[in-house]
């Protein structure tokens, strides 16, 4: 059995989506202030962080797009814990969006969809959050009839960032989420998984009263 973590950690000043504030990570009570708390020779630290719910690797529940949708604290764990994969590589001949067709064959009802683009390579880097594959809105129809427990992609959107429209529609996270299916972005690892055999446990923090949260994602495959 082998274990492959498809999370970037949460890291100081890293940049998830363009514009978006980065986590900031301080001790509240630092190992020097900690020697008047505790046994003479030992210390500890409490740490505060500040961050965003859609920092590094994060999950969306509905209430994301829906303020009546359900938070993050209330997914059920029988779609997070244990879920059979099945991984759908990058449109060929450069194509950026996923259409239907790319799901021909493929039995994703109930199971973790995930949208292995290999742009993680790109992580951190100045390039990573423009030019990434995407869920075409046909496709997040498709995919949101078709009932998978999760969808997640390995890039910065599971929509088009760089829709040039003033205000985009948002297609996929509209459909998936408005169907109760959770979305993971910026996964990692994606590529080394077999099409068919893993199976994905994701599951964040119970926030309650937000739709994102960061969720320490990984696959098991045996």
């Amino acid at each position: 059995m082998t274990f492959i973590d498809l999370s970037h950690p949460l890291e100081q000043g890293v940049e998830t989506y363009p514009g978006f504030p980065t986590p900031v990570m301080r001790h509240h009570i630092g190992y020097d202030e900690s020697a008047d708390m505790i046994a003479e020779g030992r210390e500890f630290s409490i740490d505060l962080i500040t961050l965003i719910g859609g920092s590094a690797t994060y999950m969306d529940a509905p209430r994301h797009m829906n303020r009546h949708g359900a938070d993050i604290a209330s997914l059920p764990l029988d779609r997070l814990v244990d879920i059979p994969a099945v991984v759908v590589p990058a449109p060929a001949g450069g194509r950026r969006a996923y259409l239907p067709s790319d799901f021909d064959g493929l039995d994703v009802a109930g199971r973790a969809v995930l949208l292995a683009t290999g742009w993680d390579s790109r992580w951190a880097r100045p390039d990573y959050p423009t030019g990434s594959p995407y869920l075409g809105p046909e496709a997040a129809r498709h995919l949101a009839a078709a009932r998978p427990a999760l969808v997640g992609i390995d890039a910065v959107l599971i929509d088009d960032i760089d829709n040039p429209e003033p205000r985009p529609l948002q297609e996929a996270h509209v459909q998936l989420l408005g169907a109760g299916i959770p979305i993971i972005e910026n996964m990692t690892g994606l590529t080394q998984l077999p099409q068919e055999g893993a199976r994905i446990t994701a599951v964040p923090a119970a926030v309650r009263g937000v739709g994102s949260f960061p969720v320490r994602v990984f696959a098991r495959v045996d």
